[in-house]
């Protein structure tokens, strides 16, 4: 068990991740203590190699970045959701990254007191995880769009669209978003002047990157709800506005965001925007979630659904067959 001193140790250490520059005075407030056990405390932490500075012109403390890598401060239901993401991401969609993030567990375990390590390891027999399915994302390829996102820099790359038709995009990217299966970027496109959504296993980054941009505000709902509209709406040639006779949660735990988006009306409906290159395949997809539902566009679906309903109609029999 930890003394109290190598706890107080941890709790001044997890204070000073939480915020850029901590004033000493509310260090010493929120642990209980008085400044001069706080000013204590940083030396005992610079000793075990925390590179913690003074913050200029304040009576403050700033945790910065290490040479080295000192042991990594985790509580225990954080370790255990580094394990369990760690595991799960053997099985992503990032090339190569399996054996990485397996070596990564293996390493953790070994750190772990034996309460939290018994947590992991039960967790860890029973999961399984399915691969994704979708095809896999370059790791660098991967990072490169991250850190364009992060600096604000003009991307460019070559992209090849659903029908393989290459061509090259200049673009201001602002948010990686993940699907569970696939990676996708939502950008600004320089030459179209409007958001569009790539497929990050379609692109190559070209280089250099262009000029810093000024951020524009997120599209209408956010970026990851824009992503869902365009690869389960915008990308189809028909798009289907339908109204679900149920609650948004109902329909939520059957229409994930990657087929359909769905929008709350009341209490006891909704409405659903999907997408498909075919009507009956549209119609079919709706009616098959069992909820009672209005199909209001486009004019070609609802007279398609005109014409299914006539035909399962006419193909149960009137009289009970003997």
């Amino acid at each position: 068990m930890p003394t109290a001193a190598s706890a107080r140790l941890l709790r001044l250490l997890s204070l000073l991740q939480e915020r850029a520059d901590a004033p000493g005075a509310e260090l010493a407030a929120r642990l209980g203590v008085d400044p001069r056990t706080v000013r204590r405390d940083i030396d005992k932490l610079r000793e075990l190699g925390y590179p913690v500075h003074a913050t200029p012109g304040a009576a403050g403390y700033r945790l910065g970045p290490g040479a080295t890598l000192p042991p990594l401060l985790l509580d225990d239901e954080e370790a255990v959701a580094v394990a369990v993401g760690l595991r799960a991401a053997a099985a992503g969609g990032v090339s190569g990254i399996a054996e990485s993030s397996l070596r990564a567990l293996a390493k953790l375990r070994q750190m772990l007191p034996a309460r939290v390590r018994h947590r992991v390891d039960t967790l860890q027999s029973v999961m399984d995880a399915l691969p994704s399915g979708g095809p896999a994302v370059d790791p660098a390829v991967l990072t490169a769009v991250a850190a364009v996102c992060r600096a604000r820099e003009q991307f460019r790359f070559d992209y090849a669209d659903r029908d393989g038709q290459q061509a090259v995009r200049r673009t201001e990217p602002h948010r990686l978003v993940h699907t569970g299966r696939l990676w996708y970027v939502v950008a600004w496109d320089l030459d179209r002047d409007d958001w569009r959504t790539f497929r990050v296993d379609r692109l190559r980054p070209r280089v250099p990157t262009g000029p810093r941009f000024t951020p524009r505000e997120a599209p209408d709902g956010g970026f990851a709800g824009h992503t869902a509209r365009g690869i389960s709406t915008s990308a189809y040639r028909y798009r289907g506005r339908f109204t679900l006779r149920a609650p948004i949660a109902a329909a939520a735990e059957r229409i994930p965001p990657t087929t359909g988006v769905l929008e709350e009306v009341d209490e006891h409906s909704c409405v659903l925007h999907a997408g498909s290159d075919s009507l009956d395949e549209l119609a079919l997809y709706v009616a098959l979630f069992g909820f009672r539902f209005e199909v209001h566009e486009p004019p070609e679906l609802v007279a398609r659904v005109r014409e299914l309903a006539g035909l399962l109609a006419g193909a149960t029999p009137q009289e009970p067959l003997p």
